[in-house]
């Protein structure tokens, strides 16, 4: 079994384990930010599960480097399996894909193109924003001088940031905060172009596809009518 066929072995196989890890994560990691009269107990065990989350991915990327031959280069090429392996909430972004696994396993009609890129964007958005809210939340709510009090004022801040419109009546005082709105910044001109990319090429495939069809063959009302038969019989010489 070469390098790529067991790469995509593995991957099978963790893609739903994964996919449950990173909502758990998400789950455990909501809690502990928003419930602030927990109990000592449950906070610890929400603060094992996102570890016990984290450490799923550690190893999931760690099996994956050898499987896939790459050597260092591996880094370099699987940047963002990188990037969310030290930002770990952005691993929820990826549960995305267990939709196109599950689909394909049951043997039903794949989703075009452009109905991919649109659904995955808007899957994308809502986890990353709801991560993005509750990381915000924690870093500012307690903070000096600080705008976002409360996790409503989180949930509106980020989805005025990842629409690019920012209105500016909240924001982030601290400098973990602002380090957060940029990536957040960056996810939403990323995922609104590829939602209206995807969109205007549909489109334009649907005018093309328009022009190209051919003229429908007139009904038997639309057809013009044969010219009288004359019947009469030629005069005898």
């Amino acid at each position: 079994m070469d390098d790529d066929s067991r790469t995509t072995h593995w991957e099978h196989r963790a893609e739903v384990p994964l996919a449950v890890a990173s909502m758990l994560f998400l789950t455990a990691y909501a809690i502990h930010v928003l419930a602030h009269g927990l109990p000592e107990a449950w906070r610890d065990l929400c603060l094992a599960v996102t570890l016990a989350s984290w450490a799923m991915f550690a190893v999931d990327y760690a099996v994956r480097w050898p499987l896939s031959g790459q050597g260092h280069r591996f880094v370099r090429t699987h940047w963002l399996d990188t990037v969310v392996l030290v930002l770990p909430l952005l691993r929820p972004v990826r549960v995305v894909k267990v939709y196109e696994a599950v689909q394909r396993r049951q043997g039903r009609p794949r989703l075009s193109l452009h109905a991919h890129v649109i659904t995955y964007a808007g899957l994308s958005v809502a986890l990353l924003g709801f991560a993005g809210a509750l990381a915000v939340y924690q870093q500012e709510h307690a903070a000096p001088g600080a705008t976002i009090r409360t996790f409503g004022d989180s949930v509106w801040w980020t989805c005025s940031t990842l629409a690019t419109v920012g209105y500016g009546d909240v924001t982030p005082v601290t400098a973990s905060g602002r380090v957060i709105a940029v990536g957040l910044m960056a996810c939403g001109l990323a995922l609104l172009g590829a939602v209206t990319g995807s969109f205007s090429a549909w489109l334009l495939q649907v005018f093309s596809s328009e022009d190209e069809r051919p003229a429908a063959a007139p009904t038997p009302d639309e057809r013009p009518a044969a010219p009288p038969v004359n019947r009469e019989r030629p005069p005898e010489s």
